[in-house]
């Protein structure tokens, strides 16, 4: 499958440097990084969450979990995570659990962790199960944007 089609479009029109990583085909965030040997925090996870304002993704370490009761303070709403369903409804370009952690080519929200934020690289899932997207933390910083953050992940 490859790069969705709507994220390669996304950093395109956004003037992004980066380059695809290719790896063995792996389905958790932490075997990834073990395959391309890539520091785990420098691997952003994507989680889809439901809340009382729609879907809105989750940007978090991938050696972290999200904690729901800290996302749900810092967005003072109701958020519980979005079911497999809703995911493959949501992200219909991507494998099922390959979402990219950009919300705006899917029209959503996005809010992160403070670390993710602190990294000089980032990868994350390109929409497959076997490519990766790098890019310079700066530049993932920038597509971030004014998007909400804070401390929203615990180490498992």
């Amino acid at each position: 499958m490859g790069m969705s089609i709507k994220l390669f479009t996304y950093l395109r029109d956004n003037g992004i440097d980066y380059e695809e990583v290719r790896h063995p085909r792996e389905v958790t965030t932490s075997r990834i990084a073990e395959r391309v040997h890539v520091p785990g925090d420098r691997l952003a996870k994507a989680v889809l969450v439901k809340g009382d304002g729609g879907y809105r993704i989750a940007v978090i370490p991938s050696t972290c979990k999200l904690d729901l009761a800290r996302l749900s303070h810092m967005l003072d709403e109701r958020i519980g995570l979005a079911t497999e369903a809703e995911i493959e409804s949501c992200f219909r370009d991507c494998d099922a659990g390959a979402l990219p952690p950009l919300g705006e080519p899917y029209g959503m929200k996005v809010c992160y962790d403070d670390a993710v934020a602190t990294q000089p690289e980032i990868y994350f899932e390109a929409g497959d199960h076997k490519t990766l997207v790098h890019m310079s933390g700066a530049d993932f910083a920038r597509l971030m944007g004014e998007a909400e953050h804070g401390a929203i992940a615990r180490h498992m």
